[in-house]
């Protein structure tokens, strides 16, 4: 945890009041449950090897709790008028065992817990069976609500749970409207998610600085080695000289972990030359194009900064790093091209591309207000890119022509930007709902600028969306 409180009890209630939008009548005036499992720490195919936990983002958001094993029971009475009797949110934890002293770090006792999380009350998981009863027997037209079961994109909740309430004439059981209303809920944030979001991109942009910092010498020459450095010593880290895409996503994520985020909120892409082309590539396994380079070979002398021999000059490349991590499972998403060889500077034809990006991003954000589509933004950039390209020669013909022949998707193919939270593309059934009747219908331009984007909607306030990020693909992939 942050050390800031965590407002779940906020959460729920405003998942309940969503619930209650889109209920059908006869079950609107029923008391309200909510029965969630948390996620369980993974293993490696059929061995004991534990796998990085990180908690399901809906289990997260109602709870603010990271411990493997836990449940939510959360009951809302809409005919109540008192706050304090209308809402009570049980989260039950696994209780420590010797094992766990043993082997692992164990769970927070009832105590500890109390005082990490803001629930009304606390109870070891053993006692979930018992309170799930009495849940039925005090509230005999309870409605209960559950992720999608049989799913295997959520944790499953344990069989006998689901048997006891299923089982009960009075009692209806349904899976159709949390997780809807969930990601509505989600799509608007409160300012102690945006505090969180705002730290997790505070620690991902320094990320990025170091990485750029670090390339900055390679490629100026200016790395120096002490005495038998990789001779009778390793190299050490200020030593090192960058030269292959998996040795800088690895100075990126010790930059993040260094500050305390433990996750990254995806797979970092680390993409030199045309490599970068390819969106979601996240292999990060190649040399630069100026090698290849030769294990511990330390006796590069400034390729980096020099590049090959003159009869061999290759086109000076760019690194395109799309990365960001997690704070307190809140997502960071930044990406950023940067010139390596050529002395670290970008050519005339890359500053040209480079102010067009640029121009396209500021206008994105210049245009951004509450009411405002998101569809017109997209369509905003479109326009951006292909005046740009008329000016500097890439596109010929009128503009408008251009527009409507879709041509400029194959330079831009993806969408400006997209909702960002707990995950990275956030909450994707209420961002781009299946039933959309927001989309403008008048709307200038061609099909083919919409297809990849994944929020279709008017921006609101409370809202965060990552803008003009993928433009940076543009960026490299016209100068690979």
């Amino acid at each position: 945890m942050s050390g800031l409180t965590y407002f779940a009890r906020s959460h729920v209630q405003r998942t309940f009041e969503q619930l209650m939008n889109v209920l059908p009548s006869q079950l609107k005036e029923k008391p309200q449950v909510i029965l969630l499992a948390g996620g369980n720490t993974p293993f490696r195919n059929d061995t004991d090897r534990e796998l990085p936990f990180r908690q399901e983002s809906n289990f997260y958001y109602l709870t603010g709790c990271s411990v493997p094993g836990s449940f939510l029971l959360a009951l809302y009475h809409p005919e109540h008028t008192s706050s304090s009797t209308r809402l009570n949110v049980r989260l039950s934890i696994p209780e420590v065992e010797a094992a766990d002293l043993m082997w692992s770090v164990p769970p927070p006792t009832i105590e500890e817990a109390k005082q990490l999380f803001d629930v009304t009350d606390i109870s070891y998981s053993s006692e979930l069976q018992g309170a799930i009863t009495l849940l039925l027997q005090s509230h005999p037209e309870a409605v209960f609500h559950t992720l999608p079961r049989n799913s295997p994109q959520f944790p499953t909740l344990p069989e006998e749970y689901m048997t006891t309430i299923i089982t009960s004439e009075t009692h209806t059981a349904t899976d159709a409207y949390l997780l809807s209303s969930l990601h509505k809920t989600r799509l608007i944030k409160d300012e102690n998610e945006i505090t969180m979001l705002r730290r997790a991109n505070d620690i991902s942009s320094r990320a990025h600085e170091t990485v750029m910092r670090v390339l900055g010498n390679a490629v100026q020459g200016k790395i120096a080695q002490g005495e038998g450095a990789g001779i009778d010593r390793p190299l050490l880290p200020g030593e090192w000289l960058i030269e292959k895409e998996a040795e800088a996503e690895a100075i990126f994520v010790a930059s993040c972990r260094r500050e305390g985020a433990v996750h990254q909120a995806y797979l970092p892409i680390v993409a030199a030359s045309r490599r970068a082309a390819t969106l979601h590539y996240c292999c990060n396994d190649r040399e630069f194009t100026w090698g290849p380079v030769k294990p511990h070979d330390h006796l590069n002398h400034g390729a980096l900064a020099h590049g090959p021999a003159p009869e061999k000059q290759l086109e000076p490349q760019l690194l395109l790093i799309d990365a960001g991590c997690e704070w307190d499972c809140y997502s960071a998403d930044i990406t950023r091209t940067m010139p390596v060889g050529n002395g670290g500077r970008f050519t005339e034809k890359g500053k040209q591309i480079y102010s067009l990006v640029l121009e396209m991003q500021q206008k994105s954000m210049k245009n951004l207000r509450p009411g405002v589509h998101w569809d017109n933004i997209q369509l905003l950039c479109h326009q951006i890119l292909v005046e740009g390209f008329l000016n500097i020669g890439l596109f010929k013909g009128p503009k408008d022509e251009i527009l409507r022949s879709g041509i400029s998707s194959a330079f831009f193919p993806h969408g400006v930007g997209h909702s960002l939270g707990m995950d990275v593309h956030d909450v994707p059934s209420a961002s781009k709902p299946t039933n959309n009747t927001t989309i403008p219908q008048d709307k200038a331009g061609h099909p083919s600028f919409y297809r990849y984007l994944r929020l279709r909607l008017p921006l609101a306030e409370g809202m965060v969306v990552v803008c003009s990020n993928p433009l940076c693909r543009l960026f490299t992939c016209l100068l690979r």
